[in-house]
């Protein structure tokens, strides 16, 4: 090169103030102590995945539905590039940005459109790509008759399942062919509620509604637990005014939303069903539990080599609705996915504190529900005082030589469930216990032999999943009115339930490494107190087995929200952590 300086070609430019190190392979490492971490890791979090979170380096993935569920809020390929390189270390590889535009650019180049007599027509950017998707075998048999080089006729009951293969080939369809109105239903968000006091929508839960409006009519709004993703639905059903069903987790969930949209809106009941185990009731507003959706009929009960079919689709078809609520939509059965397949022709909502699926099929609630709309970050809404600030605290306890040899010599299988029996953990119960006195406190667990044991050892009331409804309307009631201190419940809290006061979680046990559990558990204890008070969640871990490996990927979730997770090795004398 003629004594050409090689340095800037072999030793690229690096400056040590910025916090990203980008590689080929779509990881991006962030360096924790770097005066621009806060700010990295809120642009991350718009269009990449945290996938592990040690003490000094976080790594992130950026994947097709994370670059997909940008471009569909808006953020251009250009963005994400500009952000990267501005907070890198060193340039990002070249190839990496290059594969990063072509990956995000995918979404809007494949669009459905109305068509005529009822038909849709899928159209692409590029007559090219056309060629290729409709000579593939699983896309095809979708496909109707072409209309011109770059179209094709598509008849409306394969609007869902030719949206789920798409994605599943690396090619996400932009849905807009608009949806079918359904009977009226006049209704407005209450101004004033019950009680006397005034009430409206907070800033961002409008934003979150304004999102969903300006929208194709279908897509996914996150907002944490405690940050009101029911007045979210009842915000657009009060915008779209039209018959609804709403999908959720419990029959407990299904009164709560009942309550809610009684207490805020000017519905009454009469307009307001529920379809459950319990009860069959279809309304203008119909609220139904995933259950009972999923429940099949037994083959005992069908014709001789009758396939098993699920007995409570046909309520998808009962009524025109305007809008389909999926509450929890993380949580939303792969069953359903069929039954969400469809109901394409009409509008979707989806209501989650977190896309993570422990199935992996986040690309089905993309294709089947619809993108990302809106995400508010966690610790924005808790410096602006609509959740509780929460400390997080793992504590390792000490497993004696009996319990270890126990656990060594058990199955892999088995372990699990022999570190959360560990018995030393109830002594940390007790402690905690001791340290927020007369606060309320959920104890929460996934294995129901300790849960028992504990509950009869302290004389603390158990709620797991074989209670009556009856029996678990009684005790959240008299948690929630302060004459129930402390509550042991199983895994039924993961999922819907308004306990506002609690303000500490004893988690004893989890279900293996989900960050989908860890998110959801946290949320019992982050609605705001009246008095401003702090939450606290604890996890009990036991040291030395799998637990704790268990324990790392589930903090990932929380760390990528913002939160310090505090971790304290317990001695076998010392009862007390650090505050």
């Amino acid at each position: 090169m003629n004594g050409a300086d090689l340095t800037p070609w072999i030793f690229p430019r690096m400056n040590s103030s910025n916090p990203l190190i980008v590689q080929s392979d779509f990881t991006v490492l962030l360096e924790v102590e770097s005066p621009r971490f806060e700010e990295a890791r809120t642009q991350l979090a718009r269009f990449a995945e945290l996938v592990k979170m040690p003490e000094h380096i976080h790594t992130y993935r950026i994947t097709p539905i994370s670059l997909w569920n940008a471009a569909a809020a808006g953020l251009a390929a250009d963005a994400i590039v500009a952000a990267l390189k501005d907070l890198a270390k060193y340039p990002p590889p070249a190839s990496l940005l290059t594969q990063l535009c072509e990956i995000a650019g995918r979404f809007g180049i494949l669009q459905l459109r109305r068509h005529v007599d009822g038909c849709l027509a899928l159209h692409s950017m590029r007559p090219t790509l056309a060629e290729e998707i409709v000579r593939h075998p699983d896309v095809q048999k979708y496909l109707g008759p072409r209309l011109d080089a770059s179209s094709f006729l598509v008849e409306a009951p394969w609007r869902g399942p030719l949206k789920r293969t798409l994605i599943r080939i690396g090619w996400p369809v932009e849905d807009a062919a608009g949806f079918e109105d359904a009977p009226a239903l006049p209704m407005s968000l209450c101004s004033q509620l019950p009680s006397g006091k005034p009430f409206q929508l907070r800033d961002y839960q409008r934003n979150a509604v304004a999102a969903f409006q300006n929208g194709l009519g279908g897509g996914v709004v996150l907002l944490p637990c405690g940050g009101g993703k029911t007045l979210v639905g009842m915000g657009c059903m009060a915008n779209l005014q039209q018959h609804t069903l709403i999908l959720t987790t419990s029959v407990s969930a299904v009164r709560q939303w009942k309550k809610e949209l009684l207490e805020k809106t000017s519905l009454t009941e009469d307009l307001i069903g529920e379809y459950s185990g319990q009860k069959k009731e279809i309304k203008p507003v119909t609220i139904a539990t995933y259950q009972i959706l999923t429940l099949t009929r037994q083959s005992s009960d069908l014709a001789p080599d009758t396939e098993t079919e699920f007995r409570h689709f046909a309520l998808f078809g009962e009524k025109p609705w305007g809008l389909i609520v999926f509450d929890e939509v993380h949580q939303l059965p792969a069953h359903l996915f069929q039954a969400a397949a469809s109901v394409q022709s009409r509008r979707r909502l989806g209501l989650t504190a977190t896309l993570i699926r422990e199935d992996g099929m986040e690309g089905d609630v993309f294709a089947l529900v619809g993108p990302k709309l809106y995400d508010a970050p966690w610790r924005d809404l808790e410096r602006a005082g609509w959740i509780a600030p929460a400390v997080c605290v793992e504590i390792r306890v000490p497993v004696s030589d009996a319990d270890l040899l126990e656990y060594a010599t058990a199955s892999k299988r088995e372990q699990p469930a022999v570190a959360a029996a560990n018995p030393a953990k109830n002594a940390w119960v007790k402690a905690l216990l001791a340290r927020h006195p007369d606060v309320p406190t959920l104890i929460i667990g996934t294995y129901l032999h300790g849960l028992k044991a504990l509950s009869k050892e302290l004389g603390i009331p158990m709620l797991d999943g074989g209670a009556s409804q009856q029996k678990r309307d009684a005790l959240f009631e008299s948690f929630r009115r302060g004459e129930t201190r402390v509550l042991i419940v199983s895994r039924i809290a993961n999922t819907s339930i308004d306990l506002p006061d609690a303000t500490v979680a004893i988690q004893i046990s989890g279900q293996f490494g989900s960050r989908q559990e860890e998110a959801q558990r946290l949320g019992r204890v982050l609605r705001p107190k009246e008095d401003g008070r702090q939450a606290f969640f604890y996890t009990l871990v036991s040291r030395d087995t799998v637990e704790q490996d268990f324990a790392l990927k589930r903090q990932m979730f929380l760390c990528e929200q913002g939160y310090a997770y505090q971790l304290h090795v317990a001695s076998e004398t010392d009862l007390l952590p650090h505050p």
